[in-house]
């Protein structure tokens, strides 16, 4: 099934414009993803192993549940539609928090994802073993310690996606919580 989405201007701003996925990373179209990062009660955030037929990144280490926004859609939609696809996880508007939004631009081959991003976070105990993972997007997830994954971002994002901005925002999360 094709998706859509809402082209954006350089600015964030919506054109008025709905574009497929496929035309807008072949001309790489500003459009809106979301991140967010489920983190446990000890801390430790819940990263997803890309699958292998992944585009970008594959068999890679990731943030615990992200995409695209589509048409129509606001973020924090998004984050609940893209929680339960990939995961089988539900969460509510109520289970999330906004930290933050920035832009990235990631080329891989002739895809160029121009992104106006969303980060949220969620602080939830979840069984990993009771996930339902959608196969053609998550081969595993695992609970990851707070210093081992920011000892892999600051090591050149080591083991995990180089996705610009929102491990950054993990770290500053982690760092908010400190203070707390």
């Amino acid at each position: 099934m094709e998706e859509y989405f809402d082209v954006l201007n350089e600015k964030g701003e919506y054109t008025g414009k709905i574009e497929t996925r496929e035309k807008c990373h072949r001309e790489g179209l500003w459009h809106k993803a979301v991140v967010v990062f489920i983190i446990n009660s000890k801390g430790q955030v819940l990263l997803q192993k890309r699958s292998a037929n992944k585009k970008m990144w594959p068999n890679t280490w990731d943030v615990t549940a992200g995409g695209h926004v589509l048409a129509g859609e606001f973020g924090f939609q998004s984050i609940l539609r893209e929680c339960e696809e990939e995961l089988g996880i539900k969460l509510n508007k109520n289970d999330i928090t906004f930290i933050g939004a920035g832009i990235s631009t990631n080329i891989k081959g002739n895809i160029v994802n121009n992104h106006f991003n969303e980060y949220y976070v969620a602080n939830k105990e979840i069984d990993e073993t009771k996930l339902k993972l959608q196969e053609e997007e998550v081969s595993e997830v695992r609970w990851i310690d707070k210093n081992e994954i920011i000892e892999k971002i600051k090591d050149n994002y080591n083991g995990i996606t180089d996705k610009e901005g929102c491990w950054e925002y993990l770290i500053k999360y982690y760092e908010w919580l400190e203070k707390q």
